[in-house]
């Protein structure tokens, strides 16, 4: 295996399909687990407690960017262009992020005592930060060689973890902390797993020790990555830290129990993009005629999967929210989710934005759309919330993930025509159909939802291929993406 550009490209394009197919079918797993388990979190803790934990876990993001500066996004991209230099880049990375997660354990610390009133939960919230910070890390090894199916085994693994644990706290009637410290063991399992098969399976020889020069280096390229982070954790979180402040705990947890479903599909978008992002940084630099392909492609397969969840959500939003209120305490959180529902197709097609803007090397700018969207979602809120309360953070919600989806496309463009996305033509079809599923979904919406989902899935099914939304070539070129997997030329 050679290391220049032209040959990582040509491996990371053979591996995009079936990559994008093994990690979603593990985010899928893991997905439906994670949401049983949800369930029976939320329903065990009560909405008071409920919203205590979901305080400490958006606190956490947002601290989360002073233990990584940005560098683990540029380690993803600059491994995939450098192999050779892979085990020296995380080596490096490994002992800078020692500092790294102190410093953020002592800011979160900060954070629960003064901040949020949650005392008691710092000690462990910092180690799940820490946990948290070493296995992402880690796993992007995974993405930038191309094995995401090491990292699909470990997300299946890590939420089986997570699930017997929180069980089993639940029969006990455990306490905030013991949650905590369940997902923190579940972390620790990935960051072992991931340091075996990364020297087993010689995806990179780690060699522990702190480049001074490399950091040096990277860090004026790292920093619009953490500045992009940061602000993606505010505008994103900003609705959960506004509403703490001006209403109950419960109301928190009503909030985030209707934003869990909205949250939880965010898990597509992303396992897509962690495939697509290094073959778009790699076709960047070796052949630029096929980024925009590349970046349309993208761009339409989010619209696709993205719009009838929308839909689906929206019309389908009272017997979904009846399977998360087990326990009667969370019927206020329909109405949110009603709302939340307009924006799923929105945080899919961010991605696309995102993923593009980095690979290009101008993260610069999607910091810049990422600080405009904060404004709108600091503003929306602030103005919002004090009135209508949780409804409030809703439309806020939609309103800026709308917002970011503006900036990133248009910031694409800018001093790039060429990569000037026919919105218009690319999804017209797509939505076509899902307003087709849509009005299916209304005629059946009383049946049981076990009914309905795939009833809904096999109308828009049908409606994508009557209406030719997938060109002959896209199916061409994702069937044998995944016949090249199965049988390496």
């Amino acid at each position: 295996m050679t290391d220049t550009a032209e040959s990582a490209a040509a491996q990371l394009g053979t591996r995009a399909v079936s990559n994008s197919v093994f990690i979603l079918a593990a985010r899928s797993i893991s997905k439906v687990i994670s949401l049983v388990v949800v369930i029976v979190l939320a329903n065990a803790l009560g909405d008071a407690n409920y919203g205590r934990y979901t305080t400490l876990i958006v606190y956490s993001g947002l601290v989360a960017v002073v233990g990584d500066l940005g560098f683990q996004s540029l380690y993803t991209r600059e491994a995939a262009r450098n192999r050779s230099e892979l085990g020296h880049y995380l080596g490096t990375l490994i002992v800078l992020r020692i500092g790294l997660a102190a410093l953020a354990a002592v800011v979160l610390a900060f954070a629960l005592g003064l901040g949020a009133g949650l005392p008691s939960l710092i000690i462990p919230g910092c180690a799940l930060l820490i946990a948290t910070a070493y296995a992402s890390l880690l796993r992007n090894t995974f993405y930038s060689v191309g094995r995401a199916e090491f990292d699909a085994i470990a997300i299946v693994a890590e939420t089986l973890i997570q699930a017997g644990l929180i069980v089993f706290g639940a029969r006990r009637h455990s306490g905030v902390s013991y949650y905590i410290w369940a997902y923190t063991a579940s972390y620790a399992f990935t960051i072992a797993y991931s340091v075996i098969v990364i020297q087993v399976f010689r995806l990179g020889r780690i060699r522990l020790g702190l480049d001074v020069d490399l950091i040096w280096r990277w860090l004026p390229l790292a920093l619009p990555f953490a500045f992009t982070f940061f602000l993606t954790n505010v505008y994103f979180r900003a609705g959960f830290v506004i509403l703490q402040q001006f209403r109950s705990f419960a109301e928190v947890g009503w909030f985030t129990l209707a934003y869990k479903p909205f949250e939880a599909l965010q898990f597509v978008p992303l396992a897509i993009q962690t495939v697509v992002y290094p073959l778009l940084a790699v076709y960047f630099v070796s052949d630029p005629s096929r980024l925009k392909m590349a970046y349309e492609r993208f761009f339409k397969v989010l619209v696709l999967l993205g719009w009838p969840l929308t839909v689906g959500t929206f019309v389908l939003v009272h017997p979904i929210n009846q399977i998360f209120n087990r326990s009667g305490e969370f019927a206020q959180s329909e109405p949110a989710l009603r709302i939340l529902a307009f924006g799923i197709v929105f945080l899919f097609v961010n991605s696309a934005f995102y993923a593009t803007l980095n690979a290009m090397n101008r993260q610069g700018l999607n910091a810049g759309a990422t600080a405009l969207a904060t404004v709108v979602a600091i503003v929306l809120n602030l103005v919002a919330i004090p009135f209508f309360g949780y409804i409030g953070a809703s439309f806020a919600t939609v309103l800026t993930e709308a917002a970011l989806c503006t900036f990133g496309w248009w910031f694409v463009q800018l001093r790039r025509p060429e990569l000037r996305l026919g919105v218009v033509k690319l999804t017209w079809r797509i939505l076509v159909a899902g307003v087709v599923m849509g009005v299916a979904l209304y005629l059946i919406r009383r049946y049981s939802i076990f009914l309905t989902v795939p009833a809904g899935f096999a109308v828009y099914a049908v409606a994508i291929y009557f209406l030719r939304a997938i060109e002959p070539e896209e199916w061409r070129l994702a069937r044998d993406g995944l016949i090249a997997r199965i049988r390496p030329a």
